[in-house]
């Protein structure tokens, strides 16, 4: 074994020395903060990505129910005008002249029931409203009336509400007990 020399020891350090001196001299904090400013980028692009992508999730969403609410409601306004023509018709049959022929009033009545269930299928509910109290969210006061019932509550219906699926499709107009008449 040999060991080392003074002359070797020198021979080392000076290779190393032309190793370091080949090496293009960089600020270690320049390269530092190179990286960081190219994280901060990434990470920059990857949120504006995320909220990118969390947007147009909800538009997706947004979409589809704005597509089930024009099933549901599309027909809105035509309900509403058919109610008026029900209406009247149950006008016209509650006021029949006493010698009209029983089977003509008969077969409107079970007309009207047919159209009343079909109503019921495409998502029409009546608002009951006699002997609740008001709520005016439903409810369109026409008038107040003494009676016995407590102060607030539906003594009549003018003409029935309706909601469909839900939603107001139209009020009733109802009349409200203003409680007991004083003498």
């Amino acid at each position: 074994m040999t060991e080392p020399t003074s002359q070797s020891v020198p021979t080392e350090a000076a290779n190393i020395a032309d190793v370091n001196a080949a090496q293009p001299q960089v600020q270690p904090s320049a390269e530092v903060k190179k990286i960081q400013d190219l994280e901060a980028q990434v990470k920059e692009k990857e949120n504006k990505y995320l909220y990118l992508y969390a947007d147009f999730e909800n538009y997706k969403k947004r979409a589809i129910k704005e597509r089930s609410d024009l099933v549901k409601f599309g027909w809105e306004n035509v309900a509403r005008e058919l109610l008026n023509v029900a209406d009247n018709l149950e006008r016209a049959l509650a006021h029949v002249p006493a010698g009209t022929d029983k089977n003509l009033a008969d077969g409107l009545q079970m007309i009207l029931s047919q159209f009343w269930s079909t109503m019921q299928k495409q998502g029409i509910q009546t608002i009951e409203s006699v002997g609740k109290p008001f709520n005016p969210e439903f409810h369109e006061a026409v008038g107040q009336e003494p009676s016995d019932q407590p102060t607030g509550t539906i003594t009549q219906d003018h003409q029935r509400g309706y909601l469909l699926h839900g939603r107001l499709l139209r009020p009733s107009q109802v009349v409200v007990s203003m409680g007991k008449a004083v003498s």
